[in-house]
């Protein structure tokens, strides 16, 4: 189960350059010479009508004519002709090429370039060729000396691969690479993705044994959900660090004009890449930094707080600063540290954090402070920071430093300012691989990241599932609200229709009676009782204080009747076009310790829902306070989002008033992610205000805007993340009385997972991965336990000693390239065989990829395993001799 198809781009052991010219200047040339210059030991042939001499190598006139298959085509000829060439290549058996050539895409030639990219990924996907590019720099493979593309030079060998939408910031970061002595496996270019893109890339160099780390610099996204697919694969494996562009209008503006990719809000960006596991870079030196920290170690950290040892004040407190800006909290120094350290430093030194050892400090000054803080509970990392002194030994120290750093688990940074004085340390940092930096703010960013990453890391770890285990919603009765407004051509739900739907979904709202004329309000408010709250009830009415909608502490009965009739003719004069129903009327809210707060729904034109929390009230467009998560929620995700806002401070015991409730808070979050999940017709929802004291919430205001939901094939396919598919869990007992569960296998299943194997005969091993294994590696593991639920899936059959959990056979399948087929895989613990378990297992498996809308399950099987093949025959499965393997059959059962 794999990328088989991107082979013939990564590993080429031929290649045609199209557009080749004996013209020095030509692209095709540079391309030419480059693929010499670098050392590709493959086969190389220039191919061009005119049947020129290029770097010594004849031309050929097409591709028709080489005898032998060609792996890969490079394109450097104009747009209009790519076509046929790609065409050509198809006819020859080429399956990728590389399109250099520009001129593609309305964004970028308006009508004629929207024809030629329609025309050429027809023809593509009838020959079956993916495409790299158009408009793109190339691909660079230091390792194997292969430089497709225009750069002049080609990066040293290293272990960072970088893929990129910009091809001038590939050239940019190669050569500052070279600068700073740092090496790539790989250098991609994908230009304007309009086949192969940043998800399938991902899921290549997740599996790449070169790559240690990945770099993105981002403009835009096509897919999201095959975006945040790959993503998600390759940073449970290895680090990704991001940098995306079109921050800003001005920016974002630029960034349509270069791809022609969707451009998204970058808070909701943001928010996917933290749900990624990735880090964020803003600048190429971040980038790069970063990827060398993170691909070094792997930090296990234990909090967030710093400790910085310097023998400099000034120093000290610019990190101190940066510090403060970045929330990289610095650990405090208590008396008894103090007293600790009292006796072992000079005699002035600061006694807080940052630990300012003086001028003079000596190496053994350092070595006391250093041990100290990596040995206490309180600090999760150090800087350690040394300007030239007289007293200071720049090399001696920084060994010192090393030695530490290679004993502890965690992290050290280093930061030695100057120059010709402190060059014999800084080369000690790069041949111990220690980070390093100029700059106490580099230094401070640099830990930030390695804090950011180990947060976004446990955010990847969650599997929300789409709905709560207690009390589910009505789901039947919100949709039929929303499909009535639907139905009435209306966007925006009136008063009672939103709070209808929120309450479905249990979040906590008062009592309210709607009233069309005074007699009703005043009924309602002899019903309700004193004080109230009077509300305009009009579908397309969104901000009702704007136009007077609103009136407040209604006290008895006289003034119930004259702000009715005050309201309509207010609102009236404001929206005379308003369809006006009447108003509501609730009771007033009157606890004095309640905090306004604010939840809403975004639909993102890019990753779809997104979930808002944070201060609310009549001020929140100017307060900003807002952190932003994709759904699915759980209790960690929404406790953190919680946490990451300013308010937070407020919701704890502040000024007299006691702490909030926090569980009732999480669970309105988790009421709303399950109001995102389950209803794709909502566009926008804000509840504002959310009143929270430490009796629990409530809601006092909402809107509601819907919109007429998308053919979907996929359950949450209107989602960028797939929730965990709890729907799927199933009962089996075996003819012995034994229970099973099947489900869905999850990142928690790690051990039992490791230990399923360990359990395995080498026979059952063998049948399954076709070679030898006696456990699976870090990377497998991850690969098998932490799946993408969209474009996989892994049935576990689990069975019970008690309290434990063992996994007795798994089924998985995993989606081709094509979208349309699955590859599948099944095992069996051995002392578990004929009871049923592995039929069961397919059962589910193919039920799964039917509701999926996939057409065809495909797997190859070892020809002596009889048993398997069997199963596949009783299954319906038609099993074949693989064409290219006697020893392999190949079952295919066709799904629709």
């Amino acid at each position: 189960m794999g990328l088989h198809y991107l082979n013939h781009l990564f590993s080429p052991k031929s290649i045609a350059v199209f557009g080749a010219s004996d013209r020095e200047s030509s692209l095709g040339h540079i391309i030419f010479r480059n693929l010499l210059a670098g050392g590709f030991k493959g086969k190389l042939y220039p191919v061009n009508p005119n049947h020129v001499i290029v770097q010594n190598h004849q031309a050929y006139k097409s591709i028709a004519e080489i005898e032998d298959s060609v792996d890969l085509a490079v394109i450097t000829a104009p747009a209009y002709a790519v076509e046929d060439i790609v065409r050509q290549c198809g006819e020859a058996g080429v399956r990728s090429a590389i399109v250099l050539s520009a001129g593609f895409g309305e964004n970028v030639a308006g009508e004629a370039g929207r024809i030629l990219q329609e025309q050429l990924m027809a023809c593509a996907r009838q020959y079956g060729v993916r495409i790299l590019g158009p408009n793109c720099l190339g691909l660079m493979l230091p390792a194997k000396g292969l430089n497709a593309t225009f750069s002049h030079e080609i990066a040293s060998p290293g272990h960072m691969a970088l893929v990129s939408q910009s091809g001038a910031l590939c050239t940019a970061a190669i050569d500052w690479a070279q600068s700073e002595g740092l090496g790539f496996s790989a250098v991609i270019s994908l230009g304007d993705t309009f086949d192969i893109g940043f998800g399938s890339v991902l899921d290549y160099l997740a599996l790449d044994p070169n790559t240690r780390s990945i770099l993105l610099y981002i403009e835009g996204i096509r897919d999201a959900r095959r975006f945040l697919s790959g993503l998600r694969v390759a940073a449970r494996i290895k680090p990704v660090v991001v940098v995306k562009a079109g921050r800003f209008q001005q920016g974002l503006r630029a960034a349509i004009l270069h791809t022609g990719a969707k451009v998204g809000s970058d808070v909701v960006f943001h928010a996917a890449l933290r749900r990624a596991g990735v880090v964020r870079a803003y600048t190429i030196k971040q980038m790069l930094n970063a990827a060398e920290i993170l691909s070094r170690r792997r930090y296990q950290l234990k909090g967030h707080n710093l400790a910085i040892v310097t023998n400099g004040g000034g120093p000290g407190v610019m990190a101190s600063d940066r510090a403060a800006e970045l929330d990289v909290p610095l650990g405090e120094l208590d008396e008894s540290d103090i007293e600790q350290l009292d006796p072992y430093l000079s005699l002035h030194w600061s006694k807080a954090n940052p630990l300012d050892l003086q001028g003079d400090a000596t190496t053994e000054h350092y070595r006391v402070a250093l041990d100290y803080c990596l040995q206490s509970d309180k600090f999760s990392g150090v800087l350690v920071m040394l300007a030239p002194q007289a007293m200071t030994d720049p090399s001696e120290v920084a060994r010192l430093v090393i030695d530490a750093a290679q004993q502890s688990k965690k992290p050290v940074i280093a930061c030695w300012l100057g120059g010709k004085q402190v060059a014999g340390a800084h080369k000690l940092f790069r041949d111990h691989n220690l980070p390093h930096f100029d700059t106490p703010e580099s230094c401070i960013q640099a830990f930030a990241l390695l804090t950011s990453y180990q947060r976004n890391q446990q955010l990847l770890l969650q599997v929300p599932k789409p709905l709560t285990q207690h009390r589910k919603p009505d789901l039947d009765g919100a949709r039929l609200i929303v499909k009535e407004a639907l139905k009435n051509h209306r966007n925006w739900l009136n008063n009672v229709e939103c709070r209808a739907v929120l309450r479905a979904f249990h979040l906590p709202l008062a009592p309210a009676i709607a009233a069309s004329n005074p007699n009703e309000a005043v009924v309602a408010a002899e019903t309700l009782g004193f004080p109230l709250a009077m509300k305009i009830n009009a579908q397309d009415i969104q901000h009702k204080s704007d136009v007077g909608g609103v009136r407040l502490n209604i006290n008895n009965v006289e003034t119930v009747r004259r702000n009715f009739e005050e309201m309509i003719n207010t609102v009236r004069q404001h929206r005379p076009e308003a369809d006006i129903q009447g108003v509501t009327l609730e009771p007033m809210y009157r606890r004095a310790q309640g905090r306004e707060l604010m939840i809403g729904i975004q639909r993102d034109p890019v990753f779809g829902p997104a979930i808002r929390f944070g201060a609310g009230g009549t001020m929140v467009d100017v307060i900003q306070d807002q952190f932003v998560s994709l759904p699915p929620l759980n209790k960690f995700i929404a406790r953190q989002m919680i946490n990451r806002t300013r308010v937070y401070t407020m919701l704890q015991e502040f000024q007299g008033m006691p702490a909030v409730d926090f569980d009732a808070l999480e669970d309105a979050l988790l009421r709303v992610s399950e109001l995102a999940c389950e209803m794709p017709e909502i566009h926008t929802l804000d509840i504002n205000p959310l009143m929270v004291d430490d009796q629990g919430a409530l809601v006092i205001d909402a809107r509601i805007q819907v919109q007429p939901p998308t053919e979907q094939a996929k359950p949450y396919a209107h989602m960028a993340v797939h929730p965990y598919p709890g729907n799927l869990e199933t009962r089996m007992q075996l003819s012995d009385g034994t229970d099973l569960l099947i489900r869905p296998v999850r990142p928690e299943d790690a051990n039992i997972e490791q230990d399923f194997i360990s359990r395995m005969s080498p026979e059952t091993i063998y049948f399954r991965f076709m070679q030898s294994l006696h456990e699976l590696t870090p990377d497998m593991l991850i690969r098998f336990t932490q799946i993408d639920y969209d474009q996989e899936m892994a049935l576990a059959a689990i069975a019970y000693q008690g309290d434990d959990e063992i996994e007795v056979g798994v089924a998985r399948y995993l989606t081709n390239p094509d979208g349309v087929s699955c590859e599948f895989a099944i095992v069996i613990a051995d002392d578990w065989h004929h009871k049923g378990i592995g039929y069961k297992l397919m059962t589910e498996l193919i039920q799964v990829a039917r509701q999926r809308g996939l057409l065809e399950m495909e797997g190859e099987i070892l020809t002596e395993n009889r048993g398997m093949l069997s199963m596949m025959q009783k299954l319906g499965f038609t099993v074949r001799i693989k064409d290219d393997d006697f020893n392999l059959r190949r079952a295919t059962l066709q799904l629709n």
